[in-house]
């Protein structure tokens, strides 16, 4: 299957939030593309109406896309937990609550696993859009387990609580540079690259 090569020196990622339009700049960096957060362009948050993290991600870089008139990359991700039946999952952002506090988040998450599983994973899914309507999606992954209480400042949602496999830190307590190796959102970042900046 052939995908549409990025060719633009601009792209702009469709968030308002600023843990993860830092990630992906950071991951843009090494290709020399300007990124602009879709707060900044004064761009308007899209509902989420989507029942995957592929339509929700889709829905995001086409809205971005059309309301920019430049090429846009969107995000969706969430923390699937198979003992809660997959939650919170696609409603991982809404767990946190209107003042996205995933304090509230991680002590919910807590308290409806209780004594079970604690496997978890990271799903991200980054869909990169067109202002023509072409789009090109690509889905990473990374499992692990949980803890409780959740550890370390860094990173950004339910990081301080998920440990992945193989690591004994959380990713709230990993340097950016290590996580950025192991995540879900390189996974999928690096098949987008792949495919479409290479």
């Amino acid at each position: 299957m052939s995908h549409r090569r990025f060719s633009g020196s601009k792209l702009v990622v469709a968030t308002h939030n600023p843990g993860k339009l830092v990630e992906i700049t950071d991951l843009m960096r090494p290709f020399g593309i300007e990124t602009l957060g879709a707060a900044q362009l004064g761009l308007p948050e899209p509902e989420e109406t989507g029942s995957t993290f592929e339509a929700n991600a889709e829905l995001k870089a086409h809205a971005a896309a059309q309301g920019a008139r430049e090429p846009a990359l969107a995000d969706d991700s969430g923390l699937v937990v198979p003992a809660l039946g997959g939650d919170p999952g696609i409603y991982s952002a809404r767990w946190a609550g209107p003042t996205k506090d995933f304090s509230i988040a991680m002590t919910r998450v807590q308290k409806e696993l209780a004594e079970r599983d604690r496997k978890a994973h990271f799903v991200a899914v980054l869909s990169l859009a067109w202002p023509d309507g072409h789009c090109e999606t690509f889905r990473g992954e990374v499992h692990g387990h949980l803890v409780w209480p959740p550890r370390g400042k860094r990173g950004f949602g339910y990081d301080p609580m998920f440990v992945a496999d193989g690591h004994q830190i959380t990713f709230g307590e990993m340097d950016p540079e290590q996580k950025h190796a192991i995540s879900h959102r390189a996974v999928a970042f690096r098949k987008l690259v792949d495919a479409c900046f290479r």
